[in-house]
């Protein structure tokens, strides 16, 4: 048996934070200009997914557990306002796969292959703007079908 390596405290995590998420917005290469205002934006995440049960009936006091090999780059959404022609834009990349960019507040960017899953309208009422959610999913393939990462650039160019 082997015991777990000690990691030190360190000085903390390396990098800048983000101070604000103003102004961060996402855009689709085949309609940069469809007629939605980014309100509010989450960018995509990463997820490992499921711990993968390696318990047999040799354990004797721990359930023990593997990481999974894949990565999934998670959806993103967003809450915005909306021009009423958008339905028309929308119905032509609708489910059509293509390059976007997550674009962050500090000037960096994350370019990625997915499509827009999903516009949803909310309730129209008397004195709010109209905002509709939007889903957007990662495919990470190309339109070749080639698995192709997502890249992201740093505000540095780097």
């Amino acid at each position: 048996m082997t015991a777990p390596t000690h990691t030190a405290r360190g000085s903390g995590p390396a990098g800048i934070k983000l101070k604000d998420g103003f102004s961060s917005v996402l855009r689709i290469a085949a309609a940069p200009t469809v007629g939605l205002w980014t309100k509010g934006l989450k960018p995509p995440g990463l997820d490992g997914g499921d711990a993968i049960p390696q318990t047999t009936m040799e354990n004797t006091l721990w359930r023990t557990f593997a990481p999974r090999a894949l990565i999934t780059l998670t959806e993103a959404s967003a809450k915005a306002a909306y021009d009423p022609a958008v339905y028309t834009s929308l119905l032509t990349i609708l489910n059509k796969a293509g390059s976007m960019t997550y674009w962050f507040s500090d000037g960096s960017y994350l370019d990625f292959y997915g499509f827009l899953k999903s516009f949803q309208p909310g309730e129209l009422v008397e004195g709010t703007q109209p905002e509709a959610d939007i889903i957007w999913v990662a495919t990470n393939t190309d339109s070749a079908g080639l698995e192709v990462a997502p890249v992201l650039y740093s505000a540095a160019g780097t």
